[in-house]
């Protein structure tokens, strides 16, 4: 079963090998390709420059698009936190769990001094 993902990159994949066998052809054969759309009086070569130049406005418009998109996403990012900031957490986190710590172990003690002396209590008995 394919994927949703793959499913689109699939398509967009026979979309440009589609698009890129078109420009070839338009490009190699603009004779043939004028006379089968019924445009007689134009040349092989207005064909090949108007082919040409809609590749080149098409890649124009998307490395624009690019950019624009680029600048976008950074106007409307914020900022990330300076390292020091980042450093300080981090320190107080540690301080934290070095507190929690010897609570802990103080809480264990006590059940342990409690045990040895009630094992102490049995032996005496």
């Amino acid at each position: 079963m394919v994927s949703k993902d793959q499913g689109i990159g699939g398509a967009i994949l026979a979309v440009c090998v589609i698009v890129i066998i078109g420009f070839l052809i338009l490009v190699a054969f603009p004779g043939q390709v004028a006379s089968l759309l019924g445009q007689k009086s134009t040349s092989g070569d207005s064909i090949r420059l108007e082919t040409i130049l809609v590749l080149v406005s098409i890649a124009f418009i998307a490395i624009l698009a690019i950019g624009a998109w680029i600048g976008w996403t950074m106007a409307t990012t914020p900022p990330p936190k300076p390292i020091e900031e980042i450093t300080t957490e981090i320190e107080e986190k540690k301080e934290e769990e070095k507190k929690e710590e010897p609570k802990a172990e103080e809480s264990a003690k006590p059940t342990e001094a409690a045990a040895t002396d009630e094992k102490t209590a049995k032996k005496k008995k």
